[in-house]
C-alpha cells in the first residue's frame, strides 16, 4: 500500500511547487526600460516599447507638467524628489503625464543610467514590500507607477501602501519612487466616508486612517475636465504633430462634433478623434 502511494504524493508535491511563488530576481534589467511586476511568477515582465504620449502633445496640464518632470528629474539626480498622486476626472492625462516624463528625462540621461518605470496592478499592493526589498538592492533608480488606484470596504491593501511611502521601519528605498493616479482624491468612495463616519464612536478618527494616506503623497496633481479652447488646442497639437491637412475651421468643428458624440472632453477623447481623422483623411474617406 505504501508503494501505491508513493506517486500519488510526488504528484501532489510537484503540484505545490509549481504553485508556490518563484523566489523574484532583478536579472534582465537592461532588457527594457520599463516592465510589469507579475508577483505570481516571481518576476519583472519587460514592457519593450511603452506607448506614451509626447509631453508636448499634452495640453491644459502645463503646471502638472513642470512640477511632474522637475519631480522627477531630481530624483534622476540623485536629488530628494516626492511620491506622486495624479487625481482627478477620467481621461485627463494622468496615466499619460507619468509616462511623458519618465521618456522625457531618460532622453536626456545616458542609457544606462536611465530610470526604469514598474507597473503595478492595483490588485497586486500586497506584494509591493517584496518589491520595494527587491529593488532596494538595485544599482538602478525605478519610478514604481500603479494605475487607477483606489481602495473598497475592508480593503486591507492599503496599508502596505502607507507603510511603504513613508510608514514602516525600513521606508522607502533611496532608488524607489510611487507615482500613483486615481479619480478619487481621497483614494476612497464618498459613501464610505460618510458611513464610517456615522457608524463610529469618535467620527474624527473613523477614516484617518485610510484618508491620511493621500497625505503621503508630497506631490498632489489635479486633473479637472477641460474648457473648449483646451480641447481644440490638443487637437490642434495632434494634427501639427502628424502633419494632417486640414483647415483649422473644418479641424475644430469635426473635433467638436467627435466631443459631443461621447459626452465630454478630454486629452483621451481628443486622441480618440485624431486617431479617427487621421485614418480618414489619409485612407481618402473623407
Amino acid at each position: 500500500m505504501t508503494t501505491d502511494i508513493m506517486p500519488v504524493l510526488e504528484r501532489i508535491a510537484s503540484a505545490l511547487e509549481r504553485l508556490a511563488p518563484a523566489t523574484a530576481t532583478l536579472d534582465g534589467l537592461d532588457a527594457a526600460g520599463a516592465f510589469i511586476w507579475q508577483p505570481q511568477r516571481g518576476r519583472l515582465s519587460p514592457v519593450r516599447a511603452v506607448s506614451h504620449v509626447a509631453l508636448k502633445l499634452l495640453q491644459g496640464v502645463d503646471s502638472q507638467k513642470h512640477l511632474l518632470l522637475n519631480n522627477t528629474a531630481h530624483f534622476a539626480a540623485g536629488l530628494p524628489a516626492n511620491n506622486a498622486m495624479l487625481w482627478g476626472s477620467r481621461g485627463t492625462g494622468k496615466s499619460s503625464l507619468v509616462k511623458a516624463c519618465h521618456a522625457e528625462i531618460n532622453a536626456t540621461l545616458p542609457e544606462n543610467q536611465h530610470l526604469i518605470l514598474i507597473e503595478i496592478e492595483r490588485e497586486d499592493l500586497g506584494t509591493l514590500p517584496d518589491l520595494m526589498d527587491l529593488l532596494r538592492a538595485s544599482g538602478r533608480r525605478f519610478i514604481v507607477f500603479c494605475d487607477d488606484l483606489s481602495f473598497e470596504r475592508e480593503d486591507a491593501d492599503y496599508k502596505a501602501l502607507k507603510s511603504v511611502l513613508d510608514g514602516g521601519i525600513a521606508g522607502r528605498p533611496e532608488n524607489v519612487l510611487f507615482y500613483a493616479t486615481s479619480n478619487r482624491r481621497h483614494l476612497m468612495p464618498r459613501d464610505m466616508i460618510e458611513n464610517e463616519r456615522a457608524t463610529a464612536i469618535n467620527p474624527s478618527e473613523a477614516t484617518e486612517e485610510k484618508v491620511s494616506l493621500s497625505d503621503r503623497f508630497g506631490l498632489w496633481l489635479g486633473f479637472h475636465v477641460c474648457p473648449q479652447d483646451v480641447y481644440f488646442d490638443m487637437v490642434r497639437a495632434y494634427a501639427k504633430e502628424r502633419n494632417l491637412l486640414i483647415s483649422d475651421e473644418d479641424l475644430c468643428a469635426r473635433a467638436n462634433e467627435w466631443a459631443i458624440t461621447r459626452g465630454n472632453r478630454s486629452g483621451r477623447v481628443a486622441a480618440q478623434f485624431m486617431d479617427d481623422l487621421t485614418a480618414s483623411l489619409k485612407s481618402g474617406s473623407q
